[in-house]
């Protein structure tokens, strides 16, 4: 297997810069920085067609990933589970004690609580009973039985970070400290006996738990 699982948070919308908890579908568009975020990106993974693009149903996911199908003309895929991390009560909020509500419940998850439940919307497990099936079935189609080449998809950055905890076993406070800016990724290689990561946002392993926090952004 030489391609790799590469989960991109989705370049910067009009909720993230109102600091707003967006995540129920479609979701907010890219403003016009994010569609610059967009294009770059579009540009870094022209130079190899990937054997998969992949993207949620939000708009801002299916947004960005609309410029790497035309860079690299890979046909974009949408696919069901793939959305962010459910809000519920919170949703549409932008003050402080949302914002900390919603990051105490993420961090739970991080250290290992997945039945914490967002107020009126997901728990861990929820996020992962729906997202992990699909990387499954991705990984089956294109990264155990494909001709090669890297799988891209095209999510959320709560989402992304759980999911890519959960599979390669990184450490939970790295993941619960370290987010992902908009349009970094998370890349997972397929091993024998699961994913190991190779890349998170900036940094690349050895993955510790006592890396300094960064100031999160839970805005999907």
């Amino acid at each position: 297997m030489s391609g790799k699982l590469i989960l991109v948070r989705h370049g910067e919308t009009e909720g993230n810069v109102a600091k707003r908890l967006d995540t129920r579908l479609p979701g907010a568009p890219l403003t016009e920085r994010g569609i610059s975020q967009a294009q770059a990106l579009s540009r870094r993974l022209a130079a190899s067609a990937p054997a998969a693009l992949v993207s949620s149903h939000a708009l801002r996911a299916r947004q960005t990933a609309s410029y790497v199908e035309t860079a690299t003309g890979v046909e974009l895929q949408v696919r069901d589970g793939l959305h962010e991390a459910q809000a519920g009560d919170l949703e549409d909020r932008t003050d402080q004690e949302a914002h900390e509500t919603f990051k105490k419940v993420f961090h739970s998850w991080h250290i290992g609580d997945l039945a914490v439940r967002v107020p009126g919307g997901e728990s861990g497990e929820d996020v992962l009973a729906r997202y992990l099936p699909v990387v499954a079935q991705l990984r089956a189609e294109y990264l155990e039985s494909g001709d090669g080449g890297d799988v891209i998809v095209v999510s959320h950055g709560a989402a992304i970070r759980l999911v890519g905890r959960h599979l390669a076993q990184v450490p939970g406070l790295f993941a619960s400290n370290n987010h992902l800016d908009n349009t970094q990724t998370v890349e997972l290689a397929p091993v024998a006996d699961g994913w190991e990561c190779t890349r998170w946002g900036r940094f690349a392993p050895p993955f510790t738990n006592d890396v300094s926090p960064v100031p999160d952004d839970p805005m999907g």
